[in-house]
């Protein structure tokens, strides 16, 4: 179909987006304010909001003493772990904000302290990381790692990640940059090595596709499968304003966790303390302790063994820091019921 001008084209996409209910972002310099009741309050509201969380950024002072301290209030039992996270946050956080304040030079190279968080379902992986991000004032983004593919036309494309952390932080690019991506059941797209067992074929291609954001690259704003992003991007434009929006990663945190089961049983393996004779066949006792021994051994994890695991070395290289969480016990669950901020039983007492 051919239009009589550049302007007729803008009006019929216009109309057509209006028709199905969707916001023309890229339209006025005002366009979204303009769209809403008391846009100019709202507006306002929405910049000191931006500045003020940009401000805390600019302003990290904390200390690793002070990020456990504050854990402590909401996360009962796993120690080393809060000790560990605490020293990943500060260090990564401190240099962010050197990097803002032009106190470092921001082309040389830095490791991020992408973190693995390796335990069972129910310790409070997901709850910890929560609540760092509300400490720090960040934008939070949490995923399931099994429902991404290598391509994105069937199951989500891993960029989307970096486009849910935009969305959260309310479309500021600037304020995503600086966010934290946590991505859950990692351990369910490690390939299969030397076993008989089939994985997601589309594991490895996973992985590879988080490589290059672990590290550093520009992420374009608007998914190639997004006919109206594409349509908004065009229209832009055409309009001299901004085309393609993109999001670099470098200042990006990547936390990945994963109950990774039957990985106690290759370490066991590499330092030569398998299960062997009268042992193996016990019952629940010697189930118990080696519960408690699992925690002991998958803090000994070592690169070896994710890789034996499934996983590829370079993704395995992207991820400096591991720590282990331990089993709940009667005690812990009490104490969390009964000690911690945000207990159920608080709940329950004020309704």
């Amino acid at each position: 179909m051919k239009y009589s001008d550049k302007d007729d084209f803008q009006k019929r996409i216009e109309d057509m987006l209006k028709n199905a209910n969707m916001d023309f972002m890229y339209g006025s310099p005002g366009g979204r304010a303009e769209k809403r009741e008391g846009g100019s309050d709202n507006q306002e509201e929405d910049g000191q909001a931006r500045e003020e969380a940009l401000r805390l950024i600019r302003d990290f002072s904390f200390k690793p003493r002070e990020v456990r301290d504050y854990l402590n209030r909401f996360v009962v039992s796993q120690e080393e772990a809060k000790k560990v996270l605490s020293v990943a946050i500060c260090d990564h956080y401190n240099h962010v904000r050197m990097c803002v304040d032009e106190e470092v030079d921001s082309t040389v190279d830095y490791m991020k302290p992408n973190v693995l968080l390796l335990g069972p379902t129910g310790v409070g992986k997901t709850y910890l990381m929560r609540c760092i991000a509300r400490l720090i004032g960040v934008p939070f983004v949490k995923a399931d790692a099994t429902k991404f593919s290598e391509t994105g036309y069937v199951g989500n494309d891993v960029e989307e990640l970096v486009r849910d952390l935009v969305k959260a932080a309310d479309g500021d690019t600037e304020l995503a940059q600086y966010g934290i991506i946590y991505i859950d059941e990692i351990d369910k797209i490690a390939g299969s090595r030397g076993s008989g067992s089939t994985r997601d074929v589309s594991g490895r291609g996973v992985q590879v596709n988080l490589l290059k954001m672990m590290e550093e690259t520009d992420v374009n704003l608007v998914s190639q499968t997004d006919i109206v992003g594409q349509m908004q991007s065009m229209m832009s434009m055409q309009s001299g304003g901004e085309g393609k929006r993109t999001i670099n990663t470098k200042h990006i945190l990547f936390i990945v966790s994963g109950a990774f089961d039957n990985l106690t049983d290759r370490i066991r393996t590499r330092m030569g303390r398998g299960q062997i004779g009268f042992s193996a066949g016990g019952g629940q006792e010697v189930s118990s302790a080696l519960n408690e021994d699992d925690d002991y051994y998958l803090k000994l994890v070592e690169s070896v063994d994710l890789v034996d695991y499934g996983f590829e070395p370079e993704f395995v290289g992207r991820l400096p820091i591991r720590v282990g969480f331990d089993h709940l016990t009667v005690e812990d669950l009490e104490d969390i019921l009964r000690n911690a901020e945000g207990s159920v039983l608080r709940q329950y007492r004020n309704d």
